[in-house]
């Protein structure tokens, strides 16, 4: 049995757009050939390929399909490139990457714009939780991931990034305001600290953030007690963090500048330390080895601790 790559391919942008009007817009033909392509291949297969939801996702049996096809179009990309056609240069690729939402706002960014530089390539970024991204890539939703996981996803290979190190930081006025008497040149444990963490209001970044959790535990508080804030974005929760909201677990990258001028005091109790890996299908393919490289490149620069 063969698949067709242009069915396949079809199904691949349907994934992508959301929808089969998207699809079909991108295309080029119209919604009811698009349909017909899926049900085709789905009859084919025996199996159902698509959850007809809004957005439109694939389902486990349609998800091999999908890094099929961008497999596909990745290898044929990097041909056309080491050939030297013109069609490389005026087509440019899609590389759907995911990524947590610290490495985005920090260091991540920079290493792309270089790829960008010198390869005809356009990034379709996923934000989410580092400890959630590698899932990202066994659906075949994404070809390359940061993520908290050394262990290789199945077909992916794995090599380490660096650790991300967090602290819980406060304004000066905050933490005078709820006892959190900063702490110059210790982590150590304080129960007056224990005791008024449990009241103080933090910031989290959504409800599936570990980190402030984390630190309340390890000091032996409730971490469901205190009442907390949500904003679910990098630099809005760093800057709730600065405006006063409440305490939060900060990157260095976020808070250095702030804690060596005094806007910003630690407020006790051991750092975490968060390790990066970045994970990718397991191609020989120029465009994801030169991400990769640039990637590694700035994470020597921008992280602390390798990790091997």
């Amino acid at each position: 049995m063969e698949i067709p790559l242009d069915v396949a391919r079809t199904l691949a942008v349907v994934i992508d757009e959301g929808t089969f009007d998207a699809a079909a817009r991108r295309l080029r033909i119209t919604p009811s050939a698009v349909s017909q392509r899926v049900k085709a291949l789905e009859q084919q297969l025996g199996r159902v390929l698509v959850v007809r939801s809004k957005p439109v996702r694939a389902t486990e049996a349609g998800a091999p399909i999908v890094r099929l096809a961008r497999q596909i179009a990745l290898l044929e990309h990097d041909a056309l490139a080491e050939f030297g056609l013109d069609e490389a240069s005026a087509r440019p690729i899609s590389l759907a990457l995911a990524v947590n939402a610290d490495s985005l706002a920090t260091w991540f960014l920079p290493a792309l714009a270089r790829v960008g530089e010198r390869h005809p390539v356009v990034f379709d970024l996923h934000r989410d939780d580092q400890d959630f991204t590698a899932g990202l890539l066994e659906s075949g939703t994404v070809m390359g991931a940061v993520t908290s996981q050394s262990t290789p996803v199945a077909g992916c290979l794995a090599r380490p990034l660096g650790v991300m190190r967090y602290e819980a930081v406060a304004t000066p006025a905050f933490a005078a305001r709820w006892s959190l008497a900063p702490q110059r040149g210790s982590h150590g444990r304080s129960a007056a600290l224990a005791v008024a963490l449990a009241d103080a209001p933090l910031v989290d970044f959504d409800r599936r953030d570990d980190l402030q959790r984390a630190h309340l535990s390890a000091l032996g508080v409730d971490p469901d007690g205190p009442p907390r804030h949500y904003v679910p974005a990098s630099s809005d929760f760093a800057t709730a963090v600065r405006l006063g909201l409440g305490w939060g677990m900060l990157p260095g990258l976020q808070s250095a500048e702030e804690l060596a001028e005094g806007r910003l005091v630690r407020i006790g109790g051991e750092p975490i330390d968060v390790p990066l890996f970045w994970q990718q299908w397991n191609l020989r393919s120029i465009l994801l080895s030169t991400v990769a490289d640039e990637l590694a490149a700035e994470a020597r620069t921008a992280l602390s601790n390798p990790v091997s």
